[in-house]
């Protein structure tokens, strides 16, 4: 397995840089009190798709926390994948109204957890249309259903979209803090780094 994924934050208190983020987040968690629509948007590798599968397995771990345990059964099917609570849509490649029917539909069915957590990623991809039908699926969403919109142009999103979503700006990771992330990982690691 690469560092990279050996090493990718399982818990909030893992993600770097987004303090302003996690925080609210593991509020809205320990309260369940989760809007129906986030929009986590920044630059690439701010870690806004990892604190999205953060909050996926901490909405539905069963030690009930406020933050994934990243031990339950609920967490480890989040972190390999395997969750039938938490979809992933690559919105760039399956971005059309077609998807987001699909998406409407699934949400339908049951799930293995508490929370259905739907995740599109780069959300500015989708078309029009495809805004237009998520947007009705956002003015009467499913019971205990959360979707996350992650994007690097927040902006592209529409309007009627971006109004109804809790946005959350993940900001540029400073460089004291990527180095003192790679020096705690290859220390746990055992590699040695000047």
């Amino acid at each position: 397995m690469s560092l990279a994924l050996e090493y990718r934050p399982r818990e909030f208190a893992d993600v770097v840089g987004q303090r302003h983020v996690t925080a609210i987040l593991k509020a809205m968690v320990l309260s369940q009190k989760v809007p129906a629509s986030m929009l986590f948007g920044g630059s690439r590798g701010t870690g806004k798709t990892t604190t999205g599968r953060i909050l996926a397995a901490a909405l539905n771990c069963e030690a009930q926390t406020g933050d994934a345990c990243g031990e339950c059964p609920q967490c480890l099917a989040v972190r390999q994948g395997q969750s039938s609570a938490v979809l992933e849509v690559d919105a760039a490649s399956n971005g059309g109204v077609d998807e987001v029917r699909r998406i409407r539909d699934l949400c339908n069915y049951a799930h293995d957890g508490r929370w259905r957590v739907v995740m599109l990623d780069e959300a500015h991809s989708m078309s029009g249309e495809a805004f237009n039908a998520l947007l009705k699926l956002l003015e009467e969403p499913p019971d205990n259903t959360v979707f996350i919109l992650l994007t690097t142009e927040v902006d592209k999103i529409l309007e009627t979209v971006r109004s109804r979503s809790m946005l959350f700006d993940f900001r540029r990771i400073s460089h004291a803090s990527i180095a003192a992330r790679l020096g705690h990982i290859a220390e746990t690691a055992g590699i040695p780094v000047s």
